[in-house]
């Protein structure tokens, strides 16, 4: 029988950082001693952030990103071109891209990708919104942003034809993303280059 060595408080911690993606249990009681050894200098903020977020971080009813307001930053941007729509499957996806400085367009969250495997089908993404915002006289372009993998790319050809009368061009990233590979593991410059050299879907 495996001995306690901390209080339920402590093992909850534990559970808890456990359940982020990257940690492991292992990891994870590594996080949380380092936390409660730095309680006043990180424990502490920690928790207050994570209480503000709680409070005060929602989705856009524009675009799907989050931030705490509504429409969000990138939306409320003037200095973006409303002109085009990039459209990625994740806030992932999105918040890779923006630090690629890839795009001065506007975005829509998909909220995923189809997925019959997963039980992930159209209604449960936000195509149909997509296709509204499409149909907007200033929009002229849609960027298929989607991961180059077999759910990304069916997602990709399932929105070209619901917007093939939107009177709208729909491009895709360029193949220098690697097929199989997802937006938010690539670097910069191949997201850069990949968005430059963007071709008709």
């Amino acid at each position: 029988m495996a001995s306690t060595v901390a209080g339920p408080e402590i093992e909850r911690l534990i559970q808890l950082l456990a359940r982020l993606p990257g940690l492991g249990p292992r990891s994870a009681r590594r996080a949380a001693l380092h936390l409660i050894k730095k309680r006043e200098a990180l424990m502490t903020p920690l928790a207050s952030a994570l209480q503000v977020a709680i409070e005060r971080i929602q989705v856009c009813h524009t675009c799907g990103n989050i931030d705490t307001q509504n429409p969000c930053t990138i939306c409320t941007d003037t200095r973006r071109d409303p002109a085009i729509i990039v459209v990625v499957a994740d806030v992932a996806d999105l918040w890779a891209l923006e630090r690629a400085h890839a795009t001065q367009g506007r975005y829509h969250v998909l909220g995923a990708t189809l997925s019959p495997l997963d039980g992930i089908g159209p209604q449960d993404l936000t195509i149909d919104a997509l296709v509204t915002r499409a149909q907007a006289p200033e929009v002229t372009e849609i960027i298929l942003a989607l991961n180059a993998t077999v759910d990304g790319q069916t997602t990709a050809h399932y929105v070209t034809d619901l917007l093939q009368d939107a009177g709208v061009k729909v491009t895709r990233l360029a193949h220098g993303v690697p097929v199989g590979g997802e937006l938010d593991y690539l670097d910069e410059g191949t997201l850069s280059a990949a968005m430059r050299q963007r071709t008709l879907f």
